[in-house]
């Protein structure tokens, strides 16, 4: 794990603000996991590269335990951070791991896995997220790839009264261990104390969202409660953007990356840049081929 303390803050001059607020849908996926879908399926082209956002919280077995038995993917990789619980990878590609508190799994789909994500714990919270990051066309039919991180992995930034774990990309001279030069993903767990402020450069072109989970932060002058995401606006002389957490401090993701401004075709789990490759999808998985 990479660490830095960095005393001052980057000097943002020309924050970004907030475009809109959005509020999650409350779903069921898998064998009936309860969870909340915060990227939805119509913010896929305003988001891009990121194609979807689930948060999941409950303490509730019920809510969980019935896990996510095997599934296939194509098109696109999936970043699932778990903030508390224990949860088993397995997939057709030979990959295996136990995701557990404080830890983020990375898998890239690409040509096609099928796999299962399952508790491995009976009773007790199980919280955390997952995301859905696109591929470029040329990578979609490239070979899987798994990787697993446990919390003393991860990246972390310390300021004042201000950290980061660094899941994808870099934040005050800390990188990830992950990055993709396509995508250019920017994933930053952060937690401020109360009144707490952090900055973060953004390139203007990228498409980036905050996720409150605990807390409210403002955004400016924005307030933003606990449960919602605040979507950037772009604006082509920004050049990042100011947080200050609220006085009962905040958790929040703060979330970019770089458009790949291509096609998003997507039928369940597979997706891809043409409904023929769709179709190629479904009966590639019909068939058997898709491992």
């Amino acid at each position: 794990m990479s660490t830095a303390t960095t005393p001052a803050l980057p000097v943002i001059g020309r924050p970004r603000g907030v475009e809109r607020l959005v509020q999650g849908r409350p779903t069921r996926d898998g064998a009936g996991v309860r969870l909340t879908r915060v990227l939805t399926h119509d913010l896929q082209r305003r988001l891009d590269p990121f194609l979807m956002l689930d948060a999941f919280g409950s303490e509730q077995r019920d809510d969980y335990i019935a896990g996510f038995p095997d599934h296939p993917h194509r098109g696109f990789e999936t970043i699932t951070v778990m903030l508390e619980g224990r949860m088993r990878h397995r997939d057709s590609a030979g990959h295996e791991g136990l995701l557990q508190s404080g830890g983020v799994q990375w898998m890239t789909a690409a040509r096609g896995v099928i796999h299962s994500e399952m508790p491995e714990q009976e009773d007790g919270r199980m919280e955390g997220f997952q995301f859905w990051l696109n591929l470029p066309a040329a990578d979609k039919l490239g070979a899987p790839w798994y990787r697993d991180f446990a919390a003393a992995e991860i990246a972390q930034w310390q300021g004042e009264g201000a950290s980061a774990r660094v899941i994808a990309g870099s934040a005050m001279g800390v990188q990830a261990q992950v990055q993709r030069p396509a995508t250019q993903p920017l994933i930053l767990d952060l937690q401020l104390d109360a009144g707490a402020r952090f900055a973060q450069p953004l390139p203007p072109t990228h498409n980036a969202f905050v996720y409150v989970y605990r807390g409210e932060l403002l955004v400016g002058t924005q307030p933003v409660p606990a449960e919602r995401m605040a979507i950037l606006a772009h604006a082509a002389d920004s050049d990042g953007v100011v947080l200050q957490a609220s006085p009962q401090g905040a958790r929040a993701l703060l979330v970019a990356g770089r458009p790949l401004a291509e096609p998003i075709v997507q039928y369940g789990p597979f997706v891809m840049n043409t409904q023929a490759e769709i179709v190629q999808a479904v009966e590639d998985y019909r068939d058997g081929r898709l491992a």
